[in-house]
């Protein structure tokens, strides 16, 4: 193992260029996917504490007294995935649609009554927070004699929703590009590199050396320059993370978003995937060349 170890290392001083571009082309897709992966796994903790966040008003209709309120509330309560449901008066909703209009507040002072109705507003849990749930919900709740309609922003979650399913989507077809692309130069490097030295392994062959013996300096360089590529991509990337992550929470001094970086576990997977890019890469083209 020692020897096959220093016949890597001897290729790989041997062979600067080739296995420099070969180290630069792993580096550039795993920054390229390891930067998709971050972004969506920070988009998807957002859309998460974003559907925490979803509310539904059930409005009720207007000859509804208050005696029975409790029991509109139970019936509310007890449909599934309800996690609170709040009774927002026609005063109340008023007073909030003032304070959210602020400077326009003064264009509802000519109203002679209160033309907003008394409402629901319904938080569910976490696990109903998805569009399917809230339609269901939302349908469960239309069905109750006392609600006169309901709105959960419909449409504009529908779309939100699907544009992030459309990234997510596009963030796996560019993935799985930059892999191919990678393995793609790591075999065509690798055949350089062997056709270099194909009187030697001619020679190896001739004196008895088999094929594993011929294959495992090369697999274990392909394993080297994919770690190498893997832990300088994950480095630059958080670099550029801490970076942007330090502008963002100055920006942004609500505290609303947080980002945050891989875990040791994921970044360990990473540089495990970008090691199989180097493997896979030498595995290919050696098992074509030993054909010929």
């Amino acid at each position: 193992m020692i020897f096959f170890f220093k016949r890597a290392f001897q290729d790989i001083r041997t062979n600067k260029f080739l296995n420099t571009v070969t180290i630069i082309t792993i580096f550039l897709s795993i920054l390229i996917v390891s930067a998709l992966v971050l972004f969506f796994l920070n988009t998807n903790d957002y859309m998460n504490s974003w559907k925490k966040g979803i509310r539904i008003i059930a409005y009720l209709k207007p000859d509804i007294v208050e005696a029975n309120l409790v029991d509109i509330k139970n019936k509310i309560q007890g449909l599934y995935g309800v996690a609170e449901a709040e009774f927002i008066s026609k005063e109340e909703a008023m007073k909030r649609l003032r304070e959210q209009m602020k400077r326009q507040s003064s264009l509802l002072d000519g109203l002679k009554e209160n033309p907003l109705p008394d409402a629901f507003e319904i938080r569910l849990a976490g696990r109903s927070s998805n569009i399917e749930n809230i339609e269901n919900m939302a349908v469960q709740l239309e069905s109750l004699p006392e609600i006169d309609d309901v709105e959960y922003g419909r449409k504009w979650i529908g779309r939100f929703v699907k544009l992030f399913d459309l990234f997510r989507l596009t963030g796996y077809a560019m993935s799985g590009i930059f892999f191919m692309a990678a393995v793609f130069i790591v075999v065509n490097t690798i055949r350089l590199v062997i056709y270099s030295r194909r009187e030697e392994i001619e020679i190896m062959r001739l004196v008895g050396a088999t094929d594993r013996f011929i294959k495992a300096p090369f697999y274990i360089e392909g394993i080297i320059q994919g770690a190498l590529g893997g832990i300088i991509g994950l480095a630059v990337l958080f670099a550029a993370f801490l970076y942007i992550a330090t502008n963002v929470e100055y920006g942004l001094s609500s505290g609303l978003l947080h980002v945050r970086f891989f875990s040791l576990r994921l970044s360990g997977t990473i540089i495990l995937c970008s090691m199989l890019v180097g493997w896979l890469g030498c595995f290919i083209s050696l098992r074509q060349f030993l054909k010929e």
